[in-house]
C-alpha cells in the first residue's frame, strides 16, 4: 500500500506494524538488507553479548516529542519483578559485564532499586538511563545519593546546551531542571576528574538531520556548560533520531519522511554497520520478550522466528551468535559515523 494511501486513511501511528508499512515505503527504493549485502554484511549476526539492556518500562514523568519509546506519565507498562528475577538468573549464568538500565524514566519502577543492588550484588557495572528530571521529582529526592552509593553510571539525556533548544524537544522548564539536576550529581563526584562516578551526556538533533561530528560536539558542550553553569560531565554521546513513534508522526506532520529517510540511506557507511550495537546486545523489553535491540523493540520486531523470544528461554551461548533481525530504521543507526546507545559508533 502506497504511503500516501496509508496517511490518507489515518493509520494510528501507535501500531507498530503502520509504522513498519509507512518506514518501508518510505525507503522501499534501498531496502537496508541490499544495503547489508553490498557491504558483505548480510546477514548481520551477533559476536557476543557485552551488554544486556532492560527496558523497566514505558513510565515516564516526561513526555518528549522525540521519544522512540512512546513513554510517559500515563502509561502503565512495567517490568515486574519476577521478570526482573528471569533476567537476573540469565546474567548469573554469564560473565556479560554490562547491564544498561532503561525506560521510560527506569527510575520510576518500583523495583528499581532492588534491580541495582541485585545486579551490582553479581559485580556487573550498571548503567541508568537518566532523563534528569526524575532525579528532583517528589519521592525521588534521594535518588542521586543512591545511584552515587552504587556506583552506577548515568547516561543522561540533555539535547542542548541553550535552554530554548532543550525546551523545545523535552518540554517547558525542562532544561532549568536538567541543569539543577546536574548541579547535585557534581556536587556527588559524578562527572568530576577522576571520579568513578561516570556521567556522559546524550545529544540527538532537534529535527531532520544527522549528529554532528561527536568530539567537536563534546567540546562545545564542556566549554559552555562549565561558563554558563559551572557543570563538568565526563564524556557526549550524539545519537541519531530513529524515524519511529513520536518523531515518526513529528516527521509525517511536517512532511519531512521522504527526506530524511533518503538522507539516513545516501549517508549509509558500511564501516558503522560493522560496528552497530546490536551484535554486542541483547535487548530485554518490560515483558520479558527478547529483542536485538531497544528500537526493535518498539517496533515488536522480535528477534527471528527460530530463536529463544523470552528471556525465561533465553540460552546465553546461542543468543551470542544469532542472527540480527533488521528493517529500513537501521538506516539511522549506520548513516554518518553512525549512532548507538553508546553513542557514535566511528570516533
Amino acid at each position: 500500500m502506497a504511503l500516501r494511501t496509508l496517511l490518507r486513511q489515518g493509520s494510528p501511528l501507535a501500531d507498530p506494524a503502520v509504522q513498519l508499512r509507512i518506514l518501508s515505503q518510505a525507503g522501499r527504493h534501498k531496502p537496508f538488507e541490499q544495503s547489508l549485502a553490498e557491504s558483505g554484511l548480510y546477514p548481520l549476526c551477533a559476536n557476543g553479548i557485552s551488554v544486556l539492556q532492560l527496558n523497566l518500562g514505558k513510565l515516564c514523568n516526561q513526555t518528549c516529542r522525540h521519544c522512540h519509546v512512546d513513554a510517559g506519565p500515563e502509561r502503565r507498562e512495567v517490568m515486574s519483578q519476577e521478570t526482573m528475577q528471569l533476567c537476573l538468573d540469565f546474567l548469573a549464568r554469564t560473565d556479560i559485564p554490562i547491564v544498561d538500565i532503561t525506560g521510560g524514566a527506569p527510575e520510576m519502577n518500583p523495583h528499581f532499586r532492588w534491580l541495582v543492588r541485585q545486579v551490582r550484588g553479581l559485580g556487573r557495572h550498571v548503567i541508568d538511563r537518566c532523563n534528569l528530571t526524575i532525579l528532583l521529582a517528589p519521592g525521588y529526592e534521594d535518588l542521586p545519593e543512591f545511584l552515587a552509593e552504587q556506583g552506577v553510571e548515568i547516561v543522561a539525556s540533555l539535547p542542548c546546551y541553550l535552554e530554548e533548544n532543550t525546551d523545545a524537544q523535552r518540554g517547558s522548564g525542562v532544561f532549568e531542571k536538567s541543569i539543577a539536576a546536574l548541579r547535585r550529581l557534581n556536587a556527588l563526584g559524578y562527572g568530576q576528574p577522576n571520579s568513578s562516578l561516570h556521567l556522559t551526556l546524550v545529544y540527538n538533533p532537534l529535527g531532520p538531520s544527522l549528529p554532528p561530528d561527536q568530539s567537536t560536539l563534546e567540546a562545545a558542550y564542556r566549554r559552555e556548560l562549565a561558563r554558563r553553569y559551572g557543570i563538568v560531565f565526563h564524556r557526549l554521546y550524539t545519537i541519531t533520531n530513529m524515524p519511529i513513534s513520536r518523531f515518526l508522526e513529528d516527521l509525517l506532520s511536517r512532511g519531512q519522511l521522504e527526506e530524511y529517510m533518503q538522507k539516513l540511506i545516501v549517508s549509509y557507511n558500511p564501516a558503522a554497520a560493522a560496528g552497530v550495537m546490536c551484535r554486542t546486545t541483547l535487548s530485554v523489553g518490560w515483558d520479558g520478550r527478547l529483542y536485538d535491540c531497544d528500537f526493535n523493540q518498539m517496533l515488536q520486531l522480535g528477534l527471528a522466528p527460530d530463536w529463544p523470544q523470552h528471556i525465561r528461554e533465553a540460552d546465553p551461548d546461542r543468543l551470542a551468535q544469532r542472527r540480527i533481525t533488521t528493517g529500513q530504521h537501521c538506516y539511522g543507526c549506520t548513516a554518518g559515523n553512525g549512532s548507538s546507545c553508546q553513542g557514535a559508533v566511528l570516533a
